[in-house]
């Protein structure tokens, strides 16, 4: 089986971080642990494979993946669990203007509404079709956690998840890591 329903993981894993910039939070290298926490059993059995092929891919197609990731300023790697741990730089400007989404492929609109600690989060991409709905918790600004209710469309059917993700400020310095787009 191919990965076609892992681009809504991707999706899902891109958008995330960007969620998190709507508030103060330090600039520098961020690192981002998602998971997805429910979705339909046929969707959970594609997100499980699909972590088992990326783990398995072959040199040249990792770095393929990499690279067009990168592209986006993002690092992905596989977290313990069957999650998603994703690297990214956030700027100086970036943290004093956020944007929503950031690093999200396709054409995407997004809201944002502050509550008591963090922030109500809605967006609708097409390109790959997605939207959701969710909160994000602010730890101080080093750190988050986010609930979202995600749907996409994957091989003609609407795939629904709920992705649950931290985020923690790792350092001032983001090494080779380029900032997020």
């Amino acid at each position: 089986m191919s990965t076609p329903r892992l681009p809504a993981l991707l999706v899902a894993a891109a958008l995330l971080p960007a969620a998190a910039h709507a508030a103060s939070l330090k600039p520098g290298l961020w690192e981002m642990t998602s998971k997805v926490a429910a979705a339909n059993p046929e969707t959970m059995q594609a997100l499980a494979m699909a972590q088992q092929q990326m783990a398995n891919m072959p040199p040249e197609q990792r770095r393929a993946l990499d690279q067009m990731l990168a592209q986006h300023g993002v690092k992905m790697n596989l977290a313990e669990g069957g999650g998603v741990k994703v690297n990214f730089c956030m700027t100086k400007e970036q943290a004093e203007n956020p944007r929503l989404p950031s690093g999200q492929p396709g054409q995407c609109t997004t809201n944002q509404t502050p509550v008591p600690g963090g922030l109500n989060v809605s967006f609708k991409c097409s390109k790959p079709q997605s939207s959701g709905t969710g909160q994000v918790i602010f730890d101080g600004d080093q750190g988050y956690s986010m609930r979202m209710n995600v749907d996409s469309a994957a091989q003609g059917q609407t795939q629904h998840m709920t992705v649950e993700s931290t985020g923690r400020w790792l350092a001032a310095d983001c090494g080779d890591t380029p900032p997020i787009r």
